[in-house]
C-alpha cells in the first residue's frame, strides 16, 4: 500500500492529501530515509512524520486498505512521540504544553 493512503487509514494524518504534501517536502520517512507519496509501506517498517511542531514515529504493524475509526491504532504502535521547538529546532520527546 502507498505511504499516503496507509497514513490516512492509519489516521495518523486526517487527509490523503496532506499525507501526499508532507511526503513531497520530505516530511515523510521510511526506516530513516525520505520517501515519495507513492512508497510501498509493508509490515515492520518504521515511519516517521514531521508535522506542524511534532515529530511521531511509529512501527507499522498491518497493511489495510479500509480500517473503522475505533481499529484504526490496531495498523501501527507508536515508538516515539516527539515537539520541536519553533526558537532552537531543537527536539524534546516531551509535550512543550
Amino acid at each position: 500500500m502507498r505511504i499516503d493512503k496507509w497514513l490516512k487509514v492509519s489516521r495518523i494524518l486526517k487527509r490523503r492529501t496532506i499525507s501526499q504534501e508532507l511526503a513531497k517536502n520530505e516530511r515523510v520517512e521510511i526506516n530513516g530515509k525520505a520517501v515519495k507519496p507513492s512508497h510501498e509501506v509493508k509490515v515492520g517498517d518504521e515511519v516517521s512524520v514531521r508535522f506542524g511542531s511534532r515529530k511521531i514515529t511509529v512501527k507499522v504493524c498491518s497493511v489495510e486498505d479500509v480500517k473503522k475509526k475505533q481499529e484504526a491504532s490496531q495498523l501501527y504502535e507508536v515508538l516515539k512521540e516527539e515537539y520541536i521547538s519553533a526558537e532552537t529546532g531543537i527536539e524534546t520527546g516531551e509535550n512543550p504544553l
